[in-house]
């Protein structure tokens, strides 16, 4: 273990041999950090938060910290960080709260560019990225392969489905389904993420059945539920995994979605 004289590491850490730890860092207490993780510098680390193997954490990073909710009361909830992600300068991400679950998590292979920010009981998925100075509030659940432009803001208790792309400096407040591309402030939907499907293989099938339902739900004039119910009829006879991940992330809005 690699740790730089003017780091402070708290005696009840458990931080594997591989770890480095550059100047300046603080890791506090009830923190957990596995194999070849690095704190380049002047990072700041408190628990109880978990972190995986392989991440980077660059300087001014402030990592489980108390949320500034006013409900909280210092109750000691959790932050969990999966594997290979990024943390660039000056991100912050707070752990949760006993309202929600206790817990704030985040998967692995995201890349946080700087001064990104991940509020109390947010759950962030795999392979995402947040642009500089992309925000989102409390309780936000964020799913995969999503990009989140700079200067994006996210309301509370929002949810956003895998695949989509949200433009820069666009203010959301409403449920985004997957696939789906939106910008502005306040954000629009100005069509699906048929890049973001490409480049991560899928097939043009599958891509025209997400287009079909797309229409279904933005060009028909139907209500939800009647919209849900034509695109399970439509996936009735293919069973299509990407159609069904479209016609859940529809079905589990509770806030209602962006249209």
């Amino acid at each position: 273990m690699i740790i730089h004289e003017t780091s402070i590491v708290h005696s009840s850490s458990k931080i594997d041999d591989s770890v480095e730890i550059g100047p300046f860092c603080i890791v506090g207490e009830n923190v957990e950090i596995k194999k070849d993780t690095k704190l380049i510098s002047h990072v700041v680390i408190k628990g109880p938060t978990s972190i995986g193997a392989n991440n980077t954490f660059y300087q001014f990073s402030t990592i489980g910290d108390d949320t500034p909710d006013k409900k909280f009361k210092g109750e000691k909830t959790k932050l969990e960080i999966g594997d290979n992600n990024i943390f660039r300068e000056g991100v912050t991400v707070h752990r949760g709260t006993v309202q929600d679950k206790g817990l704030t998590k985040i998967g692995s292979d995201n890349l946080f560019m700087a001064y990104s920010h991940v509020a109390h009981d947010c759950v962030v998925g795999n392979h995402n990225v947040f642009a500089n100075n992309a925000g989102i509030a409390g309780h936000v659940n964020v799913g995969n392969n999503i990009t989140i432009g700079a200067l994006t803001t996210v309301h509370q208790f929002c949810k956003l489905g895998d695949f989509c792309f949200v433009g820069m400096n666009t203010s959301i407040n409403m449920d985004i389904p997957a696939y789906l591309k939106v910008a502005a402030d306040p954000a629009r939907v100005i069509g699906l993420n048929t890049v973001g499907m490409t480049r991560n293989g899928i097939e043009k099938e599958s891509m025209s059945l997400i287009k079909k339902a797309y229409k279904l739900v933005y060009k028909k004039n139907l209500k939800i539920n009647a919209a849900i119910n034509e695109m399970k009829k439509l996936n009735h006879d293919s069973q299509n995994i990407y159609l069904d991940t479209f016609i859940a992330s529809v079905e589990a809005s509770e806030r209602g979605i962006l249209r």
